[in-house]
């Protein structure tokens, strides 16, 4: 279930138990080239259309893709007017989430919110380093702030370890989270909820970002306050830089996606 925008590898078969594995082996096909010219968004069944050509774009299951707003639609139209003579399916985040979403999410939400909740019962917020004192100030500055408006807008109550050390959280706790994922239950939000999760180690900055209370810049720089601790101190190479602003593209279109379904 996690990794879920991890779509690009070699699959096996296009049938599998878990909904969005589906929908991931579904776009596993060889990269095609660009076989349209004009990239427009309408109104349809269901929503919003995109057409290359005039022609509704359908999911790899062979679903209509439709969105609920028409920002939302355009968000994946232009990400296919964007492409060169070659499809790149890595530089389409959107079409990517809101393909899982339809193919995989629609059938089986609840798998993807129990996901959710498994990241929350060990979230990174949680886990405080012992030292240095450099370090530990940055992660209180960055993350102190989203536990209190979780404690006070959710009414989830975490605890606090220090070190690696797996700490059992409040079952309240929880279930107070997973109410706020519960109302959280359309595909594609749920779809968008679920990758922010998942690329940040974290569901209360997720939530927050979902809430409003975060944007996506400012949660993506606190899920990487040890990360970038590290690499103030011992630098980067340049693999895992070009690994990071894929994932960041990611988060960043999971969060446009929630704005554009909601507006």
């Amino acid at each position: 279930m996690r990794d879920i925008l991890n779509d690009l590898e070699t699959g096996r078969l296009l049938s599998d138990p878990d909904p969005v594995r589906r929908a991931q082996l579904q776009m596993r096909t060889p990269t095609p080239k660009r076989f349209y010219k004009d990239v427009a968004v309408a109104a349809g069944e269901g929503g919003f259309v995109v057409q290359l050509d005039g022609r509704t774009v359908k999911t790899p299951g062979k679903a209509l893709l439709a969105l609920p707003t028409e920002r939302a639609a355009q968000l994946v139209a232009d990400e296919f007017a964007a492409q060169g003579e070659t499809l790149d399916l890595a530089s389409m985040p959107a079409y990517r989430l809101v393909n899982t979403a339809i193919d995989g999410v629609a059938s089986d939400p609840q798998a993807v919110l129990e996901d959710i909740l498994r990241f929350s019962s060990s979230d990174l917020l949680c886990y405080r380093a012992e030292g240095p004192d450099a370090l530990v100030r940055r992660q209180n500055e960055a993350w102190d702030a989203v536990l209190d408006w979780a404690r006070a807008a959710l009414g989830a109550r975490l605890l606090l370890a220090e070190g690696v050390i797996h700490l059992e959280q409040p079952r309240e706790a929880i279930a107070a989270i997973g109410v706020h994922v519960g109302q959280r239950a359309e595909p594609l939000r749920l779809a968008a909820l679920h990758v922010m999760t998942s690329l940040t180690g974290s569901a209360l900055l997720a939530l927050a970002v979902d809430f409003g209370e975060l944007d996506a810049e400012t949660a993506w720089a606190a899920a990487h306050v040890d990360e970038d601790f590290q690499a103030a101190q011992w630098g980067q190479d340049s693999e895992a830089v070009a690994r990071r602003a894929n994932r960041k593209r990611d988060m960043t279109a999971a969060a446009a996606l929630i704005d554009a379904i909601r507006s």
